[in-house]
């Protein structure tokens, strides 16, 4: 068998961290505030904060700032978080193929 290579090691590294997959997912319709996000996904602020930090620093997603009064901020996919968009879809069709509501149920009990 191959050696794992370190680049595909490190690209699974980043996206299967926890809530990161469901992230990208919300991202790939368009840029969403902050507050939008936390109201959308299971995810608590703070780790919300985490990932979206996490995901800048890796040039995935990008916070543009708008000058307004309050200020708004927003977040969107950079052009190598869009790349991922054939990713994301795959793996939405093999859970839609290969997980049924019962896995679903168990993963959260």
């Amino acid at each position: 068998m191959e050696n794992l290579c370190p680049r595909f090691e490190n690209a699974m590294e980043i996206i299967s961290k926890r809530w990161v997959g469901l992230i990208l997912f919300e991202l790939l319709n368009g840029a969403r505030r902050f507050s939008e996000m936390e109201a959308d996904l299971p995810i608590s602020g703070r780790l919300l904060s985490d990932r979206l930090k996490m995901l800048e620093k890796e040039n995935i997603v990008e916070r543009t700032i708008y000058s307004e009064f309050p200020v708004r901020i927003e977040y969107s996919l950079t052009e190598k978080g869009k790349s991922l968009r054939p990713v994301i879809e795959e793996i939405q069709n093999w859970a839609d193929h290969w997980v049924s509501p019962k896995d679903v149920e168990k993963s959260k009990a």
